[in-house]
Formats: structure tokens, sequence, C-alpha cells
């Protein structure tokens, strides 16, 4: 539990750290189109230097960043055994009734290298923006939406408080468990349904902690007189300077650079 560092923020002084949210978001949205019209080898090269870049100016420790990996290992795992053993075309090798094809290594390994640059350039968007930040760029980049009387402001918050709620159940998580193993529990041994069965001593308080913090989050929140986004001013209000323009030019920069490659197929 102690390697989920997804939805965590990482505090350090960066370039990155300091950018308006709205270009991160920005960012990650055009990160996550470009990794799907990618289909060539160039364009992952492209999609991973650019990741590079990203990384090295945040200043985000790698290693941090490989710890989040852990709890989505599995199913990388199984993504790419699928793709290896249900695509059809030419077979290179037969296991029992499997069977490996060459267009099935080609595409799973794309996948994988797809699901990982996906899943590390989204939690770049929360390593490097705080929950506040964040919130406040959801909800400039889309207030367009209030002529349309969608409550901007609400959702955003209502993501901003998830992902703070992230680190905070996965500790309750492990007090929990560590808990229930000091009685006895045993979370390990056993076949799958025994194992789920075991979750029940861990799943029922995990819940039942998780509704009380929000309940107590709601009060506080009443208390303080909160009654959504309208009428509300903000203490550092958002304003683009010269690094944020610049970054967004590199980001369009590598947009284009993607979808060119798309075109002429390279």
């Amino acid at each position: 539990m102690n390697g989920i560092t997804i939805g965590q923020y990482y505090n350090v002084d960066s370039v990155i750290h300091r950018l308006d949210p709205r270009v991160k978001l920005f960012a990650t949205l055009v990160y996550i189109v470009s990794l799907f019209i990618a289909k060539s080898p160039a364009a992952y090269v492209l999609a991973f230097a650019f990741l590079a870049l990203y990384i090295g100016l945040s200043r985000v420790s790698v290693k941090y960043i490989v710890r989040g990996l852990k709890p989505i290992v599995f199913l990388l795992l199984i993504s790419v055994l699928f793709n290896l053993f249900l695509t059809k075309g030419e077979v290179v090798l037969r296991i029992w009734k499997l069977q490996i094809t060459r267009e099935g290594i080609v595409f799973s390994a794309y996948m994988g290298l797809r699901l990982i640059l996906l899943i590390v350039g989204a939690s770049m968007m929360t390593y490097t923006t705080t929950p506040n930040q964040l919130t406040d760029g959801l909800e400039r980049s889309f207030r367009f939406l209030n002529v349309i009387h969608v409550p901007v402001h609400e959702i955003a918050m209502m993501m901003s408080i998830a992902l703070r709620f992230i680190p905070i159940l996965v500790e309750e998580t492990d007090k929990i468990r560590k808990a229930q193993m000091a009685r006895g529990a045993d979370f390990e041994s056993g076949n799958i349904i025994r194992r789920v069965m075991n979750m029940i001593p861990l799943l029922i308080p995990l819940f039942i902690s998780a509704i009380r913090r929000a309940t107590d989050l709601s009060m506080a929140m009443e208390a303080r007189c909160y009654h959504g986004g309208e009428g509300r001013t903000r203490l550092h209000p958002l304003r683009y300077h010269g690094a944020d323009r610049i970054a967004y030019l590199v980001i369009l920069a590598y947009l284009a650079g993607m979808i060119l490659l798309r075109v002429f197929g390279i």
C-alpha cells in the first residue's frame, strides 16, 4: 500500500510546478490524445522524449514515479497477454491451444508501452499540481460550460476531494490491514475465493472510515458556509506568465509532430 503514489503531490520547486494549472491540464489532455494517434515507433519515441523532458523539468524522482507503477503491473500483464495470445496473424509460436503471432507481439508491445506512458503522463498532473490548484484550473478551463448550467465548480471540487482522499485512504487501509493481521487475520493464503473472503474484515472498516470522513468533511464545509462557487473569490487568482505561453507553444509543437508522423506514416 505504501507504494501507491498516484494522486499525491510531489513537493519540490521546479519550472513545471510553477506553471499555470490550466497549462498542465492542456498538456495532459494533449498527451493522452497523442498516445492514441501514435501508430509508429517514431511516434512512441517522440512521446517518450516529451514525457522524459516533462519529468526532467519537474524534478520529480524517477524512483517515485516507478514506485507508483507497481499497483498497475497486474493490469498491464493482463492487457499484454490478452493481446499477445488473441491477436490473429502470422503464427511464430504455438503453446498447446494458444498461439503467438508476429502481429500480436507488435500490438502487445505497443499496448504495454502506451499504458505505461498514459499512466505516468496522467500522474505527472497530480505530482506537480496541488489539489487547490487543480480545482482552480479545472474550474477556469471549463467555466464556459456554466452557460448550459453545468456545475463546473462542484465537479472540480469533487475531483479535487477525491484526489486528496487517495493517500488518506491508502494510509487508512494500511493501518487497518496491520491491525487485523495483529488479530490473526490472513490476507495471503488460500485460493482466490478465500482471499476475497479474507478481505471483508479489511473492506468493512475501510468503508465505515471513508463514510465517517466524508460526513466530517461535509459538516466542516457547511460550518464554513460553503454554498458552491457562485460569488467566491480566490487568494491566488490564475494569471498566465511568459513561461506558460512558451509551454503552450512546446505542447502545440509536440502535437503537430505527432499528427505529422501519423499522416505521413513515419
